[in-house]
């Protein structure tokens, strides 16, 4: 019989010291442990038994050194926290406006109005949504009474998130007394109306009082008593009023993207410029205080050097479309001088405007 290799029955030794180590025997009904044998002490003995065998009988056996005595723990992965689901973020509604601070810049509620009496009506808005305001959007009449008003006025100019803006259109006083009131909202490029208030969709409006016109003076007057004097003394030769000094004066013709300096009525100066004509992206054509320049609406009649230094003016730029022929418009220049322009033609064609100017010397 062929006699197995020596490292054969090594290995089986050493397989029968482990079991022996960890084993029991069954005696008497009763399990009782065998005489312990040290598991590092066995392996220390397999080791060497192992390890004395020649390389060429154990060209296949394994380091006992990579054995373990115990199940070495597997690396194991946290498990994943999952975060709680949260309320969404709200997203930022794109158009949304608020009222400036103040909403009315001219003509505030239940303002007193002759017949008839033309008046610009400008409010300031905040631009409180996450969208750009281009010349796309405009003020657009809601419902009430529009008062001689166009009923689109296209924004001047681009209006940032968080910025505001002021919004001028031109109206006329109702011929009769009463209260009257126009409600105008906001419109988006695609056609969207949207206003101001907790949800954004109450409208903003203009609240004029149209009063009685005044003819004359209602006070009688008493026939004086004549009272004979001895010597007739000659009355004093009335001054005549002081006419307040004029500046300049002239009649001009804008085309588009003109400037113009109403302290010295020039076209197209190299600076000092008072007033630009320009083109909107929406199609209109507008008239833009330049500087510290104001201009405001006054009526159809030319004012006075009084009427004009009371009268309601902003740097709102004003679509030449909204304005009738014939208007008088009241102006302070960059140098602080005032005057009035008069609206003699709009062309139509090719958009130009004919004015006439006048500017009083400033004291």
């Amino acid at each position: 019989m062929k006699m197995k290799p020596r490292w054969l029955v090594l290995l089986f030794l050493a397989i029968a010291l482990l079991w022996g180590a960890q084993g029991c025997v069954y005696s008497g009904g009763k399990v009782a442990p065998t005489l312990a044998v040290d598991p590092t002490q066995a392996l220390q003995t397999v080791e060497a038994l192992l390890t004395s065998t020649s390389p060429a009988q154990s060209p296949s056996s394994a380091s006992p050194s990579s054995i373990s005595p115990t199940m070495s723990s597997a690396t194991t992965t946290p498990p994943t926290t999952r975060t709680p689901a949260g309320s969404p973020a709200p997203t930022a509604i794109c158009d949304r406006a608020a009222a400036g601070n103040p909403i009315d810049v001219t003509i505030p509620d239940n303002t007193e109005l002759q017949p008839g009496q033309a008046f610009t009506k400008i409010w300031k808005l905040e631009n409180t949504g996450s969208c750009f305001w281009s010349n796309d959007y405009a003020a657009v009449f809601f419902y009430g009474d529009m008062m001689g008003a166009m009923d689109t006025v296209p924004l001047a100019s681009y209006v940032e998130p968080g910025q505001s803006v002021e919004i001028a259109i031109e109206m006329l006083a109702p011929g009769m007394p009463g209260t009257y009131q126009g409600n105008w909202k906001l419109r988006n490029a695609e056609g969207g109306l949207f206003g101001i208030g907790p949800v954004g969709d109450s409208p903003f409006w203009v609240r004029v009082i149209v009063v009685e016109p005044v003819i004359g003076s209602t006070t009688p007057t008493s026939m004086p008593t004549l009272i004979p004097t001895p010597t007739e003394t000659p009355l004093p030769t009335p001054l005549p009023s002081a006419t307040p000094p004029v500046a300049a004066q002239s009649q001009l013709s804008l085309e588009t993207d003109y400037l113009l300096d109403l302290d010295l009525a020039q076209v197209n100066p190299t600076q000092g410029a008072d007033l630009a004509y320009r083109t909107g992206s929406s199609g209109y054509h507008w008239l833009i205080p330049q500087g510290q320049a104001v201009l405001g609406v006054y009526s159809d009649q030319p004012p006075g050097l009084q009427d004009c230094q009371s009268a309601s003016m902003s740097a709102a730029p004003m679509p030449v479309e909204s304005l009738p022929t014939g208007l008088y418009l009241c102006y302070q220049t960059i140098e602080g001088q005032t005057g009035w322009m008069h609206l003699l033609k709009f062309d139509s064609h090719t958009f130009t405007i004919l004015l006439e100017i006048l500017t009083w010397t400033a004291p």
